[in-house]
């Protein structure tokens, strides 16, 4: 079992930056994949980033360049670093970890989530 709490959310104009934390309850060294989801209003919730337990990344289109994932794994969390911020980015942003217990078994954790609002 991994509890995951998220923080660092909040209310930011157009073009800032906000730096997201999830803080796990676990070494994440023996998490295999963590990432970040986000999901607005009407839309789907969406992989922002992820990374490994051998720190391979990955982002969605729309926030490479921008989004930079990563982790501490001395503080068991990972951080997801937001510059130029667009009022699209709007969403809550929510905490994942994956852990492969199986070759064909996972188990997937997931925090409360952290708030973002981007003003224009």
């Amino acid at each position: 079992q991994v509890q995951l709490v998220e923080s660092g959310g909040g209310l930011v104009q157009a073009g800032g930056s906000l730096r997201l934390s999830c803080a796990a309850s676990r070494n994440i060294f023996s998490i295999n994949v963590m990432g970040w989801y986000r999901q607005a209003p009407g839309k789907q919730r969406e992989l922002v980033a992820s990374i490994t337990s051998g720190g391979s990344t990955n982002y969605v289109d729309s926030v490479k360049g921008r989004f930079t994932i990563s982790r501490d794994n001395a503080k068991n969390t990972v951080y997801l670093q937001m510059n130029s911020l667009k009022p699209e980015d709007t969403a809550g942003y929510y905490c994942n970890a994956r852990i492969y217990t199986y070759v064909t078994k996972l188990n997937d954790y997931w925090g409360q989530g952290t708030q973002v609002t981007v003003s224009s």
